[in-house]
């Protein structure tokens, strides 16, 4: 209880280490790697990459539209939650605190994808990105309620299978990014079990649901109008 006399939720953290090196280098990638910025990376990434999936008018759209609505919208409504006192910490460190985010998200992310679906120009790998990341925070908030499933872990699942999906389908050697996202995928997830107090099984699980998320959108695809 705290001086509100409100439960709190405490979680062992003693498997993480004390040095303040690797603290600080497992902060800074949890930063960088963070949830909100994934969808922009691999929007970039494809416009890199393969750039002639965009329409010429639609290239800036998209990384204004990813920006807006996976990483401007989320904070705010994180923020705007803390400041009216529905939140304990913007950091989410409790099931409870995730719960309007991942409502207020999947709205979000939602209609992100049934823009993208229903409006001409859009490159199919980007609408199957959208549609996982719409699955993702629907599955995470079902999970919300048995545990505190890692959102780092989500987001780095789906973009292994997103760039996985893609070495099957693009004429592009993706040797190289497919490792560099195996690589990212275990950094970020090491990251997290270092510096947050996350148990293992949160962190896979996580993991597990990115990848069916993304596996569940290739199927969506095929069955939606």
């Amino acid at each position: 209880m705290d001086e509100r006399n409100r439960l709190q939720e405490f979680r062992d953290v003693s498997h993480q280490p004390k040095n303040p090196v690797v603290q600080f280098i497992a902060k800074l990638i949890s930063y960088v790697f963070h949830p909100l910025f994934i969808p922009v990376y691999l929007a970039c990434f494809l416009l890199m990459v393969h750039p002639y999936l965009f329409a010429p008018n639609q290239k800036v759209l998209t990384i204004i539209r990813f920006l807006i609505m996976y990483s401007f919208f989320p904070l705010i409504t994180v923020l705007l939650s803390k400041a009216l006192g529905f939140l304990q910490s913007i950091y989410l460190k409790t099931q409870k605190d995730r719960i309007i985010p991942y409502i207020a998200c999947g709205v979000y992310y939602f209609w992100m994808s049934y823009v993208l679906r229903n409006q001409p120009g859009f490159a199919k790998e980007i609408v199957l990105l959208s549609m996982a990341i719409f699955i993702a925070s629907s599955l995470g908030l079902l999970l919300n309620i048995y545990m505190k499933v890692s959102m780092h872990a989500i987001a780095m699942g789906i973009m292994l299978m997103f760039i996985t999906l893609l070495s099957f389908t693009q004429s592009v050697n993706y040797t190289p990014y497919l490792s560099m996202a195996i690589l990212l995928t275990g950094v970020v997830c090491t990251a997290r079990f270092i510096v947050s107090d996350h148990t293992a099984r949160e962190i896979y699980i996580g993991l597990l649901t990115g990848i069916i998320a993304q596996l569940l959108a290739l199927w969506a695809d095929t069955i939606l109008p």
